[in-house]
């Protein structure tokens, strides 16, 4: 088959394939345009899941007659300075959003600059291109793109429901919001309510009203600030207390230069930051945003642009671990199972009195059973038996051992003074204003693991020299990965070395790990260093045998503690960072402030 120049229809057909996948596509790329136009409001309507119809009004700077002819060409763009495509400071560039759309769908754009005495319109159906005409607009630009994928039909069949392709709708316009909280955004549809997001104030506390007014008054409320910056790379945002989980990672939430992203990089750096406080089945809630110089990061790596290369990566994940850890160290003593209220709400009455018109005080459990008591002579005494009666509760289902009165000075401490402990597992103690429940084996276990990270931190790791190497065989692009990193494994006790083309020798393990299959263990961190270019993960499974080492070593449930051991405990968890969850992610500790237990018995 002989080389042939494809027709201008099918290039823009193709291109059309890579940018616009779906109507969700064509919303960020006109939302994106309105964007780097300088908006200050965007109006974004859709009918159909976007398949009939998408509508983006904005008041930006607008085009002139000429530019909006230039606009619906291929390669034809107003957001590059000069051909150089590593200094790219907007969200577009590459000039196919328009004539992409264009090409698949019906296309109409009214636009207005500040120059011209009066607003252009254009219309673009199949990729043929309509005369610019007059029309009427006050200011800014709007966008209307009706019967989506009329051109392709077979598109069609691939596209979701409509209330599937409205929610992918909404999840762009939100990631959208959260990079600029300082434009108002305002989303409306027939399958959803209106919503607008109010334009806020910049700095921090604006960013977190406009993170709390999309991601709920519960990000809010447990949000910790976090920030690093080096060398010119700055990391910030918000992170979630462990106490507010999710399922999976769609609840985070990652902005490079003020573009929505997903990087397997910075998605790796989160989960290594959260890894000594959450479940290995729980993900956190965060929200960064990555400043960098435009040559640092190559935006132009996917059509789309919803992926981006570092050119030094590994300086952006360590910033991002810095950042995440610091922040949860600050708060390390906040408890999962304080944070969103959720000790009160776990409350509920377990009995409830009829209402009082229609309760019988003879059907009271208090009220004797048989015949009436008589009240001549001794209806004091037959009268009072059955009434003590009812206030004989038995003997306590707990093991509880009430301690005399603490010093005051204990009573102002963050974990208050032991007062009891009951079942034998839970530590009961006594604040100024409220009481504290200690499980003792979950907050001993958190002390021990700190321990045991310090010490390694302090001392290195203890190593064990094999009697006979252990050759493991790898192809050859796995073996250079490992030998590159030979001198950082060998600070976390593996040495390696080379032994011929496609095997290492591993003369050197960890002593901690015991007896461990080494052909497995560098499978495990070529993979991983494959994915986060680290060797974290080695480091992670050596915390992980600390984890195990600290769940075996710690106050056991059901031991009996006597009062100097209880508060030696509750001192050591205020001294000890993190201690508001143990390493498995679970709450150490549960405070009840006087007044939610006044509420509760109705006493205010």
């Amino acid at each position: 088959m002989p080389v042939r120049q494809l027709p201008e229809q099918v290039v823009n057909l193709i291109a059309a394939g890579e940018v616009v996948e779906r109507p969700a596509s064509v919303v960020k790329e006109l939302v994106e345009n309105a964007i780097d136009a300088g908006a200050s409001r965007i109006d974004i309507f859709t009918d159909g899941g976007g398949r009939r119809r998408i509508g983006i009004t904005d008041d930006g700077s607008g085009m002139t007659s000429a530019d909006l002819a230039l606009a619906v060409d291929r390669h034809a763009t107003s957001k590059l300075d000069d051909e150089d495509l590593l200094r790219i400071r907007t969200l577009g560039f590459r000039g196919e959003a328009l004539p992409s759309i264009g090409a698949v769908a019906k296309l109409g754009i009214t636009t207005r600059h500040a120059s011209e005495p009066h607003a252009w319109s254009l219309s673009v159906e199949g990729g043929q291109k309509s005369a610019i005409m007059p029309a009427a607009l006050s200011q800014g630009t709007r966008v209307e793109v009706s019967d989506l994928f009329y051109a392709t039909p077979a598109r069609l069949k691939f596209l979701k429901t409509d209330r599937t392709e409205a929610e992918a709708i909404r999840e762009v316009v939100r990631r959208l919001a959260m990079a600029r909280p300082d434009i108002a955004f305002t989303l409306a549809g027939e399958e959803r309510a209106p919503v607008t997001w109010a334009a806020v104030l910049p700095g921090a506390s604006g960013r977190l009203t406009r993170l709390g007014d999309i991601l709920g008054g519960d990000f809010r409320s447990c949000a910790i600030e976090v920030r690093s910056e080096r060398e010119g790379v700055v990391v910030e945002g918000f992170a979630a207390a462990p106490s507010l989980t999710r399922a999976n990672a769609l609840g985070q939430y990652l902005f490079v230069n003020g573009r929505p992203v997903r990087d397997k990089l910075i998605l790796g750096a989160v989960r290594a930051a959260y890894s000594d406080y959450l479940p290995r089945d729980r993900h956190p809630v965060v929200a960064l945003f990555v400043t960098l110089e435009p040559e640092s990061v190559d935006a132009n790596v996917h059509p789309a642009k919803t992926e981006v290369r570092f050119r030094n990566a590994g300086l952006v994940r360590a910033l991002i671990v810095h950042a995440l850890k610091d922040g949860l160290a600050r708060e390390g003593k906040r408890t999962a199972a304080n944070s969103d209220g959720a000790a009160i709400a776990s409350f509920r009455p377990s009995f409830a009195p009829p209402p009082r018109a229609n309760w019988d005080w003879r059907r009271s459990p208090a009220y004797p059973v048989g015949p009436r008591p008589s009240f001549e002579g001794a209806a004091a005494t037959a009268f009072a038996e059955p009434g003590q009666a009812a206030f004989d509760v038995g003997a306590p289902t707990a093991d509880v051992r009430f301690q005399e009165q603490p010093a005051a000075d204990l009573l102002d401490r963050p974990l208050g003074a032991a007062r009891t402990q009951i079942h034998e597992t839970y530590i009961v103690s006594q604040t100024r204003d409220g009481l504290i429940v200690v499980d003792q084996h979950a907050a001993h276990e958190r002390i021990v693991y700190e321990r045991l990270k310090a010490s390694l931190a302090r001392n290195g790791v203890a190593r064990q020299i094999l009697l006979i190497p252990e050759i493991v065989e790898l192809d050859e692009a796995t073996v250079e990965r490992l030998l590159g990193r030979a001198d950082e494994l060998a600070s976390f006790g593996l040495a390696i070395e080379s032994f011929g083309p496609g095997a290492v020798a591993v003369r050197e393990t960890p002593s901690l790990l015991g007896k461990t299959d080494a052909g497995s263990l560098l499978r495990d961190l070529a993979e991983h260093m494959a994915e986060w270019d680290e060797a974290l993960p080695l480091e992670r499974r050596l915390l992980h045998v600390a984890a195990t080492m600290a769940c075996h070593g710690s106050v056991r449930a059901g031991r009996r503690l006597k009062p100097e051991e209880m508060n030696a405990l509750l001192r050591e968890m205020e001294d000890t960072p993190n201690s508001g969850q143990c390493n498995h992610g679970r709450p150490t500790y549960v405070e009840l402030k006087l007044s939610d237990i006044e509420k509760l018995f109705g006493r205010r």
